[in-house]
């Protein structure tokens, strides 16, 4: 089905493009640090289910409509960065009652459906994904070995897996940071700022790159 030459290549690229910070790492960092490593490593499920659905949507026929429509996908980006934009906004809005509440009962901070369904969102809509799977993920397609769309779909799963691995370690890192922090009510409330001007800032970056392109 894929040529083993063809899986070392792609294996290069994907490491190539989730080792540069986008969406989805700043993401799950700011989420680690403001509320530990259980919330980054779901964050991080979520978001790695919802670049597998985006590798499923491109393998079906999305990809050439992105690639031709200039429009369309700037319509997807500036959902994306709108809604990172309104994550950063509630957490900035809250920031001293999720401190007061994660210094007393580590039981207030979201529910683990509310963390993996936001993660997912973010995933989806990660414009960094989408170009990927769209513009890259083709080139690794050998159309006289089997069906294209199976062949695209094992690689949007061989991705999701490396980007789940890749981003979990990350939010591991910002969680234990986080943990270490945690018994100061004020260090939490700094961290959930800076958390907060992450994702409004990266929202504002893709809104503005949307816009611009």
């Amino acid at each position: 089905m894929i040529s083993g030459s063809q899986l070392v290549a792609f294996f290069a690229a994907s490491i190539a493009i989730i080792m540069v910070p986008g969406p989805s790492v700043l993401f799950t960092l700011a989420r680690g640090v403001a509320w530990g490593r259980a919330v980054a490593v779901l964050t991080v499920l979520g978001n790695s289910f919802g670049t597998l659905v985006l590798s499923i949507i491109v393998a079906i026929g999305l990809g050439p409509l992105l690639a031709h429509s200039k429009a369309f996908a700037v319509v997807l980006q500036l959902a994306g960065g709108c809604y990172l934009l309104w994550l950063g906004l509630d957490a900035l809005r809250h920031r001293h009652e999720h401190a007061q509440a994660m210094t007393k009962r580590e039981g207030e901070r979201p529910r683990n459906l509310r963390v993996v369904r936001q993660g997912f969102t973010v995933g989806i809509l990660n414009p960094k994904s989408l170009v990927f799977f769209a513009a890259v993920f083709p080139h690794f397609v050998d159309r006289t070995k089997g069906n294209v769309t199976v062949q695209l779909l094992i690689l949007g799963c061989i991705f999701s897996v490396m980007a789940f691995l890749s981003d979990s370690t990350w939010g591991l890192i910002a969680g234990t940071a986080r943990e270490w922090l945690s018994g100061s009510a004020h260090r939490l409330v700094v961290l959930r700022t800076i958390g907060a001007c992450v994702m409004m800032g990266l929202g504002v970056l893709i809104i503005v790159s949307a816009i611009t392109s």
